[in-house]
């Protein structure tokens, strides 16, 4: 039986960021992972690192794991693939364009100025291959994109590097209180103990939710994601749309990826994605409108990546509401990626100090528990 400080499910961004920042606070780690490492939504995502548009209760999150990212390179000794072009959200219509400036100011009245609305000469400026209907758009300036494979294992591998342990292949098969620890069994027979748990499982984190008597919404995703064949340099931000899904942005090496959020359907208990090609062709049609430049570009792969997602869109973050020394981080909602860095900050101070300086009152489990109560 092994006994670290702390237990941590899952093996994705959020869990290796937990691991990182306990090993960073002297805390014995290990990490308990079904698969291999980035498996699933951390290491198949579209890499935004983005606070452009993101829901009102991550904005303090996002723009603390923005200063992260910044210096990503002194956190985890790689660089990540980490780019800073900037994000831009299109409007193609008046109408879009209002929406854009209402969302700015909305986020202004809060204190934050990091969103700014530009018009169609500055959008032009910023992303010269746009179409010519689109009016103007959305900007968040320090925002870029990232490599997910890449900075889930560099996390990975700092994290070992100051003693936390990984151990991958094994499923968790039963989680019971053992006096003052958890005792975690796992498929390969072992069994664990640590005081602490903390379950970064994604879209299998329902699973471990529920042993603790306390079960969540959370329904399984597979956002869609296709590469096409190198194309000339003509782009750096990445860019997304006001009025239709997009995340679009061109690799060093001329490769474009698309994405944005169409899904295809996921089968958990078997591992696997299956790709809609209708929603795939909506993804197309929409580059092929807002960039004529691409209409003869070849796409050479696509694939899905297995999330989880809440009904409100937005995470589960922090302790459990029905057991002492468990903690949660997961159901990223398909937007998970930029705020990794500071989840498992996060993590790490409710663990060592009880507390955290960031506000995750709106992500706490106890609110599907409210919502089961009031329905």
């Amino acid at each position: 039986m092994s006994s670290p400080d702390v237990i941590v499910i899952g093996g994705g961004l959020h869990g290796c960021s937990a691991a990182l920042h306990l090993s960073l606070r002297g805390v014995k780690v290990l990490v308990l992972e079904k698969d291999h490492i980035g498996r699933h939504a951390s290491g198949v995502n579209a890499g935004g690192v983005r606070q452009l548009g993101r829901h009102v209760a991550e904005v303090p999150l996002t723009v603390a794991s923005m200063a992260l990212w910044h210096g990503i390179r002194d956190l985890v000794d790689d660089d990540c693939g980490f780019e800073s072009h900037g994000q831009v959200k299109v409007a193609e219509t008046e109408a879009e364009l209002a929406i854009c400036q209402a969302r700015a100011d909305q986020l202004r009245a809060l204190g934050f100025t990091h969103e700014e609305v530009v018009d169609q000469a500055e959008l032009r400026r910023l992303v010269p291959a746009i179409a010519e209907h689109c009016v103007g758009a959305l900007v968040s300036r320090r925002d870029g994109a990232a490599i997910p494979y890449r900075t889930t294992f560099a996390f990975k591998r700092k994290a070992e590097s100051l003693g936390a342990r990984f151990v991958e292949g094994v499923t968790v098969t039963k989680i019971a209180r053992d006096g003052k620890n958890w005792a975690v069994e796992t498929s390969d027979g072992a069994r664990h103990a640590a005081p602490i748990l903390v379950n970064c499982a994604g879209a299998w984190a329902d699973r471990i939710a529920a042993q603790l008597g306390e079960p969540v919404p959370l329904e399984a995703i597979a956002p869609m994601l296709m590469i096409t064949a190198r194309v000339p340099p003509f782009i750096k931000p990445v860019v997304g749309a006001t009025g239709r899904t997009l995340s679009f942005k061109q690799f060093p090496n001329g490769t474009v990826l698309i994405g944005g959020g169409l899904l295809g359907r996921a089968y958990r208990d078997e591992n696997r994605t299956d790709l809609d090609f209708a929603q795939i062709r909506t993804n197309a049609r929409t580059v092929w409108d807002l960039f004529p430049v691409m209409r003869s570009a070849t796409i050479v792969r696509a694939w899905a990546g297995i999330e989880a997602r809440m009904p409100d869109d937005i995470p589960v973050i922090g302790p459990s509401g029905t057991e002492e020394g468990v903690y949660h981080a997961f159901g990223f909602s398909a937007h998970g990626f930029q705020l990794g860095p500071i989840v498992g900050r996060i993590t790490a101070d409710l663990i060592t100090q009880g507390q955290t300086d960031l506000p995750i009152e709106p992500f706490r489990i106890q609110r599907f528990r409210r919502d089961a109560v009031a329905a």
